[in-house]
């Protein structure tokens, strides 16, 4: 969506911890490519945002959710030079992934669409502004202080991963 000479856009996205480690995918496209992102995404026709949720979880992970808790709703504003637009504004829905099943996947099939390479448990430690989204830097600081701070975000510079 385009609004005001801002490109923006909206997706759901999860927050999976295993043994205070948080469950990232491996991007491969748009603003965040190259580095470590939440698993989520933008939701298809008639999804709930819990549907949208579990799939794209699913596709990017290889993971099942079982219970999840929203956490809030926020956003991320940034330069980002796309189409002919000088910055982006990201709309982002939180959940927290309470409880989910099966084995994360390094790597996940490709289709049209896909934009992860897989998907891996990193230590909260590991996780900087020179690997990670700031959808990751969010959640970490969640988990950190127990708190989400549903306040816009606005980066004066960002510089996308080649």
């Amino acid at each position: 969506m385009v609004q005001n000479g801002v490109h923006q856009s909206f997706g759901v996205y999860g927050v999976m911890v295993q043994q205070k480690q948080l469950a990232v995918i491996k991007k491969t496209d748009g603003p965040y490519q190259n580095r470590f992102d939440l698993p989520g995404g933008q939701s298809e026709a008639g999804e709930t945002l819990e549907q949208t949720l579990t799939r794209e979880i699913k596709e990017e992970t290889g993971l099942l959710t079982k219970e999840i808790q929203q956490l809030g709703v926020t956003s991320f504003h940034y330069p980002w030079h796309y189409q002919g637009f000088e910055e982006n504004q990201h709309v982002t829905v939180f959940y927290h992934v309470l409880q989910f099943q099966g084995d994360i996947q390094a790597k996940v099939p490709d289709f049209d669409g896909q934009d992860a390479a897989g998907a891996l448990f990193v230590d909260l430690d590991d996780i900087t502004e020179a690997n990670a989204s700031p959808l990751v830097l969010k959640a970490k600081q969640y988990l950190t202080t127990g708190y989400f701070d549903v306040a816009a975000t606005r980066f004066t510079q960002w510089h996308v991963l080649d």
